[in-house]
């Protein structure tokens, strides 16, 4: 008896060790600590009855940017930070523009840059000039003001930037003249802070499909994550990797029906520590962002590769 008692002690700390392994600052912002089943992040905090997507973290993960959209009106992105513990209410972002919209925000892995995707005027104009990627940089004393991207960026269409360690950045575009439908993911290689050129990645990722876009690109470029619609989907749009394997990309998996459904899942990241996976879920004008153990989901994809 004595014995089960201990067992039982034994098991309750084990249990309780383990979970306090697992906490973060991320979880603070929600009750559960997602496992095998994806939950709704932050839900009626970051996460309402509006529409949300596309969400980002400092490396600390004590600062964070996402998008939100309320029924008829215009993408903007929302701030939270951490302090003393407690997470602030969700905000405009400083950076806000009153001529346009703001979108899809990602913070480097070095934490010192932060693009988005804009309406508002590019420099030495008044009004809105269409859409273009922009960056801010990270000073003393906070963030910077907004600075637009120059070429090869402001000459074609961009969005969903994300970035690498070393600064490669990846991103949604198309060729001119093609359908918005038949875009894909491309990249710029980081030339000693300089970008020269952009180039569409390969079939590998670029599959015969629709609506390919979103790319997230892990800090090592080991993986990417992506969306799009093709016909062994499981609704409007999945969620796929490919893996970077000595230079040479996979083709892309399904992350499956744990993660994939009927609806749209899309804008996906993952966690600065590695551990969670963020993605949308929802329709064109609802969704949340949804958060799931990236862990297993990625180990179980690798093995399936490397035995086949």
């Amino acid at each position: 008896m004595k014995q089960v008692i201990i067992l039982s002690i034994f098991l309750t700390l084990l249990l309780v060790s383990c979970q306090n392994s697992e906490k973060s600052n991320l979880t603070l912002l929600s009750d559960q600590i997602p496992t095998d089943t994806p939950l709704i992040f932050g839900k009626s905090i970051i996460s309402t009855d509006n529409f949300e997507c596309a969400i980002t973290f400092s490396p600390e993960m004590d600062e964070l940017f996402f998008t939100r959209r309320k029924p008829e009106g215009d993408n903007e992105i929302y701030t939270m930070k951490l302090v003393d513990d407690k997470w602030s209410e969700p905000q405009l972002a400083f950076f806000s523009t009153t001529k346009g919209w703001d979108v899809e925000p990602h913070i480097n892995p070095k934490g010192d840059l932060l693009y988005f995707g804009s309406t508002r005027p590019l420099k030495d104009t008044i009004k809105p000039s269409g859409f273009h990627q922009w960056y801010i940089e990270k000073e003393v004393n906070g963030w910077g003001q907004p600075i637009p991207l120059e070429k090869p960026f402001v000459d074609r269409f961009t969005m969903y930037i994300t970035s690498s360690e070393n600064g490669n950045l990846y991103f949604t575009s198309n060729e001119k003249g093609a359908k918005p439908e038949d875009g894909g993911i491309y990249n710029s290689i980081n030339e000693e802070g300089q970008y020269r050129s952009i180039k569409r990645m390969g079939k590998e990722i670029n599959f015969s499909g629709k609506w390919i876009a979103h790319p997230y690109i892990a800090p090592d470029e080991s993986y990417i994550i992506y969306d799009g619609e093709r016909t062994s989907g499981f609704g409007d749009c999945d969620l796929y990797i490919s893996f970077n394997k000595n230079g040479i990309w996979t083709g892309p998996y399904n992350l499956g029906p744990e993660i994939n459904t009927e609806m749209c899942e899309m804008t996906a990241s993952v966690s600065p520590d590695g551990k969670y996976l963020f993605f949308h879920r929802g329709g064109e004008d609802n969704g949340d962002i949804y958060w799931i153990d990236f862990r297993p989901i990625k180990e179980n994809i690798m093995k399936n590769i490397n035995s086949n």
